[in-house]
C-alpha cells in the first residue's frame, strides 16, 4: 500500500502536468492566432498609412501646382493689367493728338473758307463798284482785277496815268481801304520784254492806290513778270500769306 501511494501522486502530477501543458500550448495557439490577427491589423493599418501618405504628397504636390499656377495667374493678371493701363494711356494719348490735330486742321480748313468766301464778298463789292464788265476773277482764295494798258495809260508805253485809270484805281482802292486784312499785288505783265516800263507803270498804280486815306504802301507789293502774250496792269488782293503761315506754326507748335 506504501508503494502504491508515491505512484498514485506521481500519475496525478503527471496528469495535471499534462493539462496545464496542453492548456498553454492551446493558449499559446490563442496568442499566436491574436498576433497574426494584429499582424494584419498592423499591415493593413501601414498599407493605409502609406496610401495616406501618398495620397497626402499627390494633394501636396498638386497644392503646389495650384500655388504656382494662382502665382503665374496672378502675375499674368498684373502684366496685363499693367499693359492695359498702358494701352488705355496710349489709346488716350492717340485720341488726345488726334484731337488736336483736328482742331489744327479745322483752324486751317476755317482759315481757307474764310478766305474764299471774303474773296467772293470781294469780287461782289468789285462787280458793284465798277460794273459788271470789270475784267476780274477769284483764284485760290485771291481775287483778280485788271484793265489794259491803254485804258490805264494812254498807251503801251505810257506810265503816267490818265483819268479812267486814275478813277479805276481810287475805286480799286476803296475795295482794298474796306479789307484791311488783304496784301495787294500790283502785276506789271509785259511782252516786250521792256519790264523798266512796265515797273514803272506798276509803280505808278501802286502810288495811285495808297492816295486814299487808309491804304498804306506797306501794304503794295509791286511786281513785273512776263505776260505770255498778254499785257496789262493787275492787282491781286489776296490773302495775308505771312501771317497765315505764322498762325500756322503757332498752331503746329
Amino acid at each position: 500500500m506504501k508503494r502504491l501511494l508515491p505512484l498514485v501522486i506521481l500519475l496525478v502530477f503527471t496528469s495535471i502536468s499534462a493539462q496545464k501543458k496542453s492548456e498553454l500550448i492551446a493558449e499559446i495557439g490563442e496568442l499566436e492566432k491574436t498576433i497574426m490577427s494584429l499582424n494584419d491589423s498592423v499591415s493593413l493599418a501601414q498599407r493605409q498609412i502609406n496610401k495616406s501618405n501618398s495620397k497626402a504628397e499627390l494633394f501636396e504636390k498638386e497644392n503646389e501646382d495650384l500655388r504656382a499656377a494662382n502665382a503665374t495667374l496672378l502675375q499674368n493678371l498684373t502684366n496685363f493689367s499693367k499693359i492695359s493701363k498702358q494701352n488705355t494711356e496710349s489709346v488716350g494719348n492717340a485720341l488726345n493728338s488726334l484731337k488736336k490735330k483736328e482742331e489744327q486742321l479745322r483752324v486751317i480748313t476755317d482759315t481757307f473758307s474764310q478766305n474764299d468766301s471774303i474773296a467772293i464778298a470781294i469780287f461782289t463789292q468789285i462787280k458793284q463798284t465798277m460794273g459788271p464788265d470789270a475784267k476780274a476773277g477769284v483764284s485760290n482764295g485771291s481775287v483778280l482785277i485788271s484793265n489794259s494798258l491803254d485804258n490805264l495809260f494812254g498807251s503801251d508805253s505810257g506810265a503816267t496815268l490818265t483819268e479812267i485809270g486814275l478813277t479805276w484805281a481810287s475805286k480799286i482802292s476803296e475795295i482794298i481801304k474796306a479789307n484791311p486784312d488783304r496784301s495787294i499785288i500790283v502785276e506789271g505783265l509785259n511782252i516786250t520784254g521792256e519790264f523798266d516800263v512796265t515797273y514803272a507803270q506798276a509803280s505808278a498804280m501802286a502810288n495811285a492806290l495808297t492816295k486814299t486815306d487808309g491804304v498804306g504802301s506797306e501794304r503794295i507789293q509791286v511786281l513785273v513778270k512776263d505776260g505770255n502774250f498778254k499785257e496789262g496792269i493787275s492787282i491781286r488782293i489776296a490773302p495775308n500769306h505771312a501771317a497765315f503761315y505764322e498762325m500756322v506754326k503757332k498752331e503746329f507748335q
